[in-house]
């Protein structure tokens, strides 16, 4: 029937989780009919034009005009509340109507939606296999053959009560009963609600049904009563599925931008969403591979404490992460995604930056030049020139002064000899500390000669600085508390400002890269309650020499750690390849265990990476020139390149310039220009998502660079690390793909591309 009644505004608009995939793959021409269509619904659907019908035989199913062949198809949750599941023409909806499946369902109280003919159409596409072309009139006939053998359904060890209690979507059991191949099973994942998809790819994937249950289904499952009471509850089942609300025309465009490239960013999965909300005792942990969310669930964290506020013009959350790009990226996002109100209650900045407004307040006549761990580095060579010492290298002194005496706030000679060298392979003496210490006060004192800094050397006395703070602040707690509660109000004001933490919540992002000294700092500036920080990293990802144990350090996580396991921007085939790349060495978890990536996966599906060699570096950039000229469909600047060196960033711009495509190149501030395709170091690419990626450079010599061997006998534990540095770089860039994945070389491959090889 079609709506008559008084017209209304305020309307809310959701779009269900997948919705956005189909939308993004219209027209251009009914894309823009779609995104006036959301514009004006909004405002008032009772607007001529729309035809808003109940379709017949659904009872909450409705259909709405979005130009004259395109239809809009809503769930009415209720009043004015419109779910938007699908968009297709309106032949479509009126051969199907008994084919469009949607229900609340009874194991997660989700909202779930499922057109039966797509889904079906999508199997018979995978599975029909193309004819094969005609032999030759001279060729001999084939020899007959007999019948085959069936070939053995997927699923068929699991009982449909059994995926049923797995929360698979129940109308897609019967179709779920027909797959035998992984080819149609990633044809139904495709169009299946995401956690049936889910559940389905780690069955296959050989996980035993006990472990399904535990990771996958008991994570967004709802309790028993609750089921029972919500059964036909839409409006809870909305809050428990995964859904954006459209709230202005500026949302939609993004996401009609970028493509479902960009859908991870906007859908907050079950589990993440209990990860956000959860009150913690103390310091909590989010890890994770590429693409699991890791960010957006920071983010949404930051939004979540921001809401728990009092109202006021104080900045007491602080957002924070490694570098100045990655800050930046994530101020863009949280006016995203949480607007200027919360904006104006959060302190975004980067740790070294933080660190030096730290330094500064206490020191703001300071002049001194800031150098990087390079220049460093020549300096202490320098050094050990001039006294004539031979019993140590500069590298090692670097590390030692960088990882223990800077990384742990070390002040004196006495901490020296007992500090922790976790991870730093040789032992040495008490004399020998004696005398590292020793060269490390006379570096000290010469760079202090040369009006020089390097940035552990600010964070180490912004943690100082801090601590001491800190231990002001807990005094004057403690006299407060011997008075009864009472301040002083004499002492206080003579301190000209009440002295109070810092901050009362820190959310980090990328923690894995953030050394001792920047942990000492931020532990120092937020007090020990309940939800005083929240970390998100990957040691995988590590791409800093920065080792810690946060433990050592008050940041303690024990039993406050979780992991996401699903990624929502990398395809199975990436993935699979990503991972190879990063072999059989162990990986750290910031607290002194083993990180792993077990039941790391996606529900993503792609093409298989491609592999390119060549014989000079000049013949490497025509290749990538010619696979940037293949992605003829996809816009320039969803496509980058990534390369070992800043000196092939600046050749391969030059031959992408000459060649009549713009080059964007990635600068410490982000990209130059919108328009072009990104390229950058691999550094640069930390915290970037692009559709199409190409790894270009990765030789023998220059992944990892030919100075790392030079280690292999002299210190192996510095050997090691520097390989696992360098995996773990490759393994970043290889994740930053989206759709396609290519990557090049000249000469010999490195030698972490081994595995993505056939045997032979």
């Amino acid at each position: 029937m079609t709506v008559t009644s008084t017209p209304r505004t305020g309307v809310t608009l959701r779009l269900l989780d997948k919705a956005d995939k189909e939308i993004v793959k219209l027209d251009r021409a009914v894309l823009g009919a779609f995104y006036k269509f959301q514009h004006d619904f909004r405002r008032n659907p009772d607007a001529g034009g729309f035809h808003l019908k109940q379709l017949e035989g659904h009872d909450r199913l409705w259909s709405a005009r979005v130009s004259r062949e395109w239809r809009a198809l809503m769930i009415r949750l209720g009043g004015d509340d419109w779910l938007l599941v699908s968009v297709k023409h309106r032949g479509h909806v009126h051969k199907n109507l008994e084919r469009f499946n949607y229900g609340i369902n009874h194991i997660t109280g989700a909202i779930e939606y499922v057109d039966l003919q797509v889904v079906e159409e999508s199997l018979l596409r995978r599975g029909v296999t193309p004819p094969a072309a005609p032999a030759p009139p001279s060729a001999p006939a084939p020899e007959p053959v007999g019948p085959q053998p069936p070939e053995e359904p997927l699923f068929g060890a699991y009982t449909d009560r059994q995926l049923a209690d797995l929360g698979v979507t129940e109308p897609l059991i019967p179709i779920v009963r027909k797959l035998t191949t992984d080819d149609e099973l990633l044809g139904l994942a495709e169009y299946a609600p995401r956690h049936t998809g889910e559940v389905l790819l780690r069955l296959r994937d050989g996980v035993p049904y006990e472990e399904v249950m535990e990771q996958v289904t008991a994570p967004v499952a709802v309790a028993e009563p609750e089921r029972n009471l919500d059964a036909d509850d839409w409006q809870a089942a909305v809050d428990r599925s995964q859904t954006v609300v459209i709230t202005d025309d500026e949302s939609l465009q993004s996401i009609l931008e970028e493509g479902d490239f960009g859908r991870w960013k906007i859908f907050l999965h079950p589990t993440q969403e209990k990860l956000v909300r959860r009150r913690y005792s103390g310091p909590a942990r989010v890890g994770g591979g590429p693409g699991t969310g890791k960010t957006i669930v920071a983010l949404h964290r930051v939004c979540h404490l921001v809401g728990q506020l009092l109202p006021g013009h104080t900045k007491p959350v602080l957002l924070t992460t490694f570098n100045r790009n990655l800050a930046a990226d994530l101020r863009a996002r949280l006016l995203s995604l949480g607007g200027p109100d919360v904006l104006a209650r959060v302190d975004i900045a980067h740790v070294d930056q933080l660190a030096t407004r730290i330094v500064s307040e206490a020191d703001p006549g300071n002049a001194k030049r800031r150098i990087d761990d390079t220049s460093a580095l020549r300096e202490w060579r320098e050094l050990l020139v001039e006294t004539g010492e031979s019993r140590w290298n500069a590298e090692f002194l670097s590390d030692e002064w960088n990882q223990v005496i800077l990384g742990q706030a070390v002040t004196s000679r006495s901490d020296y000899f007992t500090a922790r060298r976790a991870g730093r392979g040789r032992s040495v003496t008490r004399t020998e500390r004696a005398g590292i210490w020793q060269l490390a006060e006379r570096f000290t004192q010469r760079l202090e000669t040369k009006g020089l800094e390097t940035h552990r050397q600010v964070a180490e006395r912004a943690a100082r600085l801090e601590m001491a703070r800190k231990v002001r602040i807990d005094r004057r707690a403690e006299e407060r508390e011997e008075r009864g509660g009472l301040h002083n109000l004499h002492v206080e004001a003579g301190s000209g400002a009440w002295l109070r933490y810092r901050y009362r919540h820190i959310v980090v992002d990328e923690a894995q890269d953030l050394s001792a000294a920047h942990w000492k700092m931020l532990r120092a500036m937020v007090p020990s309650e309940p939800d005083d920080i929240f970390l998100v990293g990957d040691t995988h990802q590590r791409i800093y020499d920065n080792q810690v144990t946060l433990g050592s350090l008050g940041v303690h996580i024990r039993g406050r750690s979780s992991r996401l396991t699903l990624s929502y921007r990398t395809t199975r085939e990436i993935l699979r390849d990503a991972i190879r790349v990063l072999g059989d060495a162990d990986y750290d978890d910031l607290d002194g265990d083993t990180d792993t990536l077990a039941g790391y996966r996606s529900v993503l599906h792609g093409t298989e990476p491609s592999l390119r060699g060549a014989r000079s570096w000049d013949e490497e950039m025509d290749l990538v020139v010619e696979q940037l000229r293949a992605w003829r469909d996809v816009p320039r600047e969803a496509m980058a390149i990534c390369v070992p060196t800043n000196d092939m960033v600046t050749q391969l711009a030059d031959r992408l310039a000459r060649s009549g495509i713009t080059p964007s190149e990635i600068t410490q501030d982000g990209p130059r220009g919108d328009q072009g395709v990104h390229i950058g170091t691999m550094y640069r690419f930390k915290g970037l998502e692009y559709r199409c990626l190409i790894i270009a450079g990765a030789a023998e010599g220059l992944v990892p660079r030919a100075s790392v061997d030079a280690w292999e006998h002299t210190d192996p534990s510095r050997h090691r690390r520097e390989l696992h540095r360098a995996r773990s770089l490759l393994f970043v860039a290889a994740t930053r793909a989206r759709d396609a994945l290519t990557v090049t070389w000249h000469g010999e491959p490195s030698r972490f591309l081994a595995p993505l090889f056939p045997p032979g």
